[in-house]
């Protein structure tokens, strides 16, 4: 027997569905309580919060764009006090080498041996700040550790810790200084997100909260080992042939937009990569766990498109020079894409 809902024929059994069901409630219930402990000390950015988790959730890497002050450092030192994991900010500088990111090897005079000092890299949760300030050899070190969840020193090989995130800003003002991320390498981060300004209410609640000298904290309400484990069941999500199917046509519509009825040949330089494919899935997946459902359904993809979409379609000159941002391109493609 199969399962209908929204429109979308399960091929699995409901009695399947119904344990993944379950199993995703449980975890739901215990996810969605990050959201109230966070705001204690965090003001607003609930969707920032929320697509953080995501990628918690799906084990993926993100990429946040906004100015400074926004509360970035905050989130991810309240997500790792949640999450009862180590956390560390790196600032990025021109003069940074890739050995200050993995780590080195150091001659002791008193043993004369060489003893590995490990870099900031060997935390769960990193803060790359401004990643774009560092030179390529430094970004590349820390993408390869992205990638690989390995680092190399001297020769020898350590694996990094796990669960392993790493939330890299850029500031979208200043580009002085900068070198800018080679689009092979922006394509590893699972998410681009873009945080913005605080509302009026939100800007007056964080002007009294820092006013006061009433302190808050939060408390660990998940093991790094449930991380895992969650992670884990993520990749059990059911995703039937459908949505798969869905997902291939938002992915390609970005290559070939003409076999898709978009005119947006003028608009796109370069589409998505299958890494795009990748992370629609494994981020939809997480939405799904997040709503207490143990299979995907359009709304879940469309609910991460523009996170997964937007830093790896590259625009042309004539689009960027008409205010046409990747963001308006993939509601383009959203719109003319029909979902299952």
């Amino acid at each position: 027997m199969a399962l209908r809902e929204n429109s979308v024929n399960y091929s699995v059994s409901n009695k399947e569905i119904q344990a993944l069901n379950e199993k995703a409630q449980k975890y739901a219930e215990k996810l969605n309580l990050v959201f109230d402990e966070s705001h204690k000390v965090v003001i607003g950015q609930e969707e920032a919060l929320r697509k953080i988790l995501i990628s918690i959730i799906s084990d993926g890497h993100v990429l946040l764009e906004s100015v400074p002050g926004l509360a970035k450092t905050l989130m991810v030192k309240t997500m790792s006090q949640i999450f009862n994991v180590d956390h560390v900010r790196i600032q990025f500088t021109p003069d940074l080498l890739p050995a200050d990111i993995v780590g080195t090897k150091i001659y002791k005079n008193v043993s004369g041996s060489f003893v590995t000092q490990k870099g900031p890299i060997f935390h769960n949760f990193v803060l790359a700040d401004e990643i774009n300030r560092a030179p390529p050899k430094v970004q590349s070190a820390l993408l390869e550790a992205m990638q690989e969840r390995t680092v190399s020193i001297h020769g020898d090989t350590y694996e990094l810790k796990k669960p392993f995130l790493v939330l890299a800003t850029q500031n979208p003002i200043e580009n002085e200084g900068t070198y800018k991320l080679p689009e092979a390498q922006v394509d590893r981060f699972a998410f681009k997100i873009l945080i913005d300004y605080p509302s009026k209410l939100e800007e007056l609640e964080i002007i009294e909260k820092n006013s006061s000298d009433n302190t808050r904290s939060v408390k660990s309400l998940i093991t790094p080992d449930e991380i895992l484990e969650i992670q884990k069941f993520n990749e059990k999500i059911y995703a039937d042939k459908t949505v798969t199917e869905y997902i291939a046509d938002i992915v390609h519509a970005t290559r070939k937009p003409k076999d898709y009825d978009l005119d947006l040949d003028n608009m796109i330089e370069f589409g998505a990569s299958p890494r795009a494919s990748i992370w629609l899935m494994r981020t939809a997946k997480a939405n799904a766990l997040l709503n207490g459902r143990g299979f995907i359904i359009p709304e879940d993809v469309k609910a991460v498109a523009h996170e997964v979409l937007r830093h790896r379609i590259i625009l042309t000159f004539e689009a960027e020079a008409n205010g046409i941002n990747p963001d308006k391109v993939i509601d383009f493609v959203l719109e003319k894409i029909s979902p299952p």
